[in-house]
């Protein structure tokens, strides 16, 4: 089993290497096309992987499947192990299309360039993959041995689901909040971007770069100011962190919603990585077009809401609905995100041409 594990972690680490350093090796601004392009294949790749689990379920490779799935108390055969994993891929990529947003206010608000903005998300989803890592290891092993905690996670689901339709989210100021204050207080952080550089020393032939000329940025001497080899983290380096914070705060919603559909470790953090690998190429994608889709988050509420029932009622369902309920549940998944696409883009429709 641990061979399994191996051969997909190395398959993940080389494609990302070859992401950054290779096809995205000098920076530059991502085209609305360019994104749709790596969209569709890190969309082909986790389809395709579909079809590994199939076969590696089925024919119990490196032991996969024989043990009970500690949600639904069955082994995973490979069809009961494919539809988990595609509806757990569709449930963790939906809710990742809310994070868009937000990371796209956060670089409005740092005013980071286009042209580095692929770099900030490449490493904000490398240290969310590995945090999400850790996160799915502790969960399975929670499930395993205290079934109960499930409850706990569809009631939370539920509780959120309820927050999201009924409460507006506000502005706020990132430089106030207690992640940044901390950082501030241990390093000092220049207010000037240094090219592509999280960090930089004063005196250094980085920190004496002119900084970017399509950001503007308040006058700020500290890199003068400071002794030559002192140690500055750029805003790049503020964004950073606020991404990876983003990433954990979603990650306390879905991780638990995947959970509702499996608790077999694999099957999470598969899916889970092949949904974030396409959440840089949906950024560029989607970036801006919030307003446009309107109902979206009212979908996703309603999805967290679906998956938080479903966990506390999977007893009944499975009984009522066979051993593949979780294909009924991938169909109301679907079924619910092309809703609120569809009316969003309706209602636009609609205003646009109400317009004088």
């Amino acid at each position: 089993m641990i061979w399994m594990w191996v051969g997909f972690i190395a398959f993940i680490l080389l494609m990302l290497a070859l992401d950054l350093g290779v096809f995205h090796r000098k920076a530059h601004v991502v085209s609305v096309r360019e994104a749709m392009v790596w969209f569709v294949i890190w969309m082909t790749m986790g389809a395709a992987f579909a079809v590994f689990v199939y076969f590696a379920y089925d024919g119990h490779w490196f032991g996969l499947g024989i043990d009970p799935d500690p949600v639904d108390g069955l082994p995973n055969d490979g069809e009961t192990a494919t539809e988990k994993y595609l509806t757990g891929y569709v449930v963790e990529k939906s809710l990742s299309v809310d994070n868009i947003f937000v990371i796209a206010m956060i670089f409005t608000y740092f005013r980071v360039a286009p042209l580095y903005q692929h770099r900030v998300l490449f490493w904000g989803i490398f240290g969310a993959l590995v945090l999400r890592g850790a996160m799915i290891f502790f969960g399975a092993q929670l499930i395993a041995e205290f079934h109960w905690i499930l409850y706990f996670f569809a009631v939370f689901l539920i509780l959120t689901a309820i927050k999201m339709l009924f409460l507006k989210s506000e502005q706020t100021d990132l430089n106030s909040s207690v992640i940044i204050r901390m950082i501030r207080s241990v390093f000092p952080v220049t207010d000037k971007f240094h090219g592509d550089h999280f960090m930089v020393r004063a005196g250094s032939s980085a920190a004496s770069e002119r900084e970017t000329p399509d950001v503007p940025v308040a006058p700020d001497d500290i890199v003068e100011r400071s002794k030559p080899g002192t140690l500055l983290l750029t805003p790049l380096a503020l964004a950073l962190v606020m991404v990876e914070t983003t990433d954990l705060i979603f990650a306390v919603d879905s991780i638990p919603a995947i959970f509702a559909i499996t608790g077999d470790s694999f099957l999470v953090f598969t899916s889970n990585v092949f949904a974030m690998l396409g959440l840089r190429s949906l950024y560029f994608a989607l970036a801006g077009l919030e307003r446009k889709f309107r109902y979206l988050k009212a979908a996703l509420a309603t999805l967290l809401m679906v998956v938080g029932l479903k966990m506390l009622f999977a007893e009944w369902l499975k009984l009522s609905l066979g051993e593949h309920f979780n294909l009924y549940l991938l169909g109301v998944v679907v079924m619910i995100l092309a809703t609120g696409v569809g009316a969003s883009l309706i209602v636009d429709r609609k205003s646009l041409s109400q317009q004088p």
